[in-house]
């Protein structure tokens, strides 16, 4: 299997000092942050596609029950699935910390196209704080 390439830019839209481009995120970090931005992505907020993200963000504030691990992992997985093409193998194993409102959850994946490319994000949300 030939080796990809994966870019995406950097949303923070620093500059590179010499060529003046906008700095660009290779292979592995790109699709880590890709991930990332998917799971953080509020069901609706983005504009023309909402179905895109998740509700994870509501279930910080509830009671919690044994199947909220299930549903939780259910959602990130099949949501992972649907908009980020260039993974396959998703495992997701969620914790929830009700007394302080949090939820961690690690995601192992595996990227396709390159070799050796098993990757793990973990993602903790935590309601803000005023």
């Amino acid at each position: 299997m030939a080796s990809r390439v994966f870019k995406d830019i950097n949303l923070s839209f620093k500059r590179h000092p010499v060529t003046n481009d906008l700095v660009v995120i290779k292979n592995e970090d790109a699709i880590k942050k890709s991930v990332k931005n998917i799971i953080f992505t509020i069901l609706g907020e983005k504009p023309y596609v909402p179905l895109f993200g998740t509700s994870i963000n509501n279930s910080l504030f509830e009671l919690s029950n044994p199947l909220d691990h299930i549903r939780i992992s259910d959602e990130i997985s099949s949501t992972l699935l649907n908009y980020e093409p260039r993974i396959s193998n998703i495992q997701v194993n969620v914790s929830t910390y009700p007394d302080s409102n949090e939820l961690n959850a690690t995601i192992q994946y595996d990227i396709t196209g390159m070799a050796n490319s098993s990757q793990t994000v973990d993602v903790l949300l935590q309601p803000a704080r005023v």
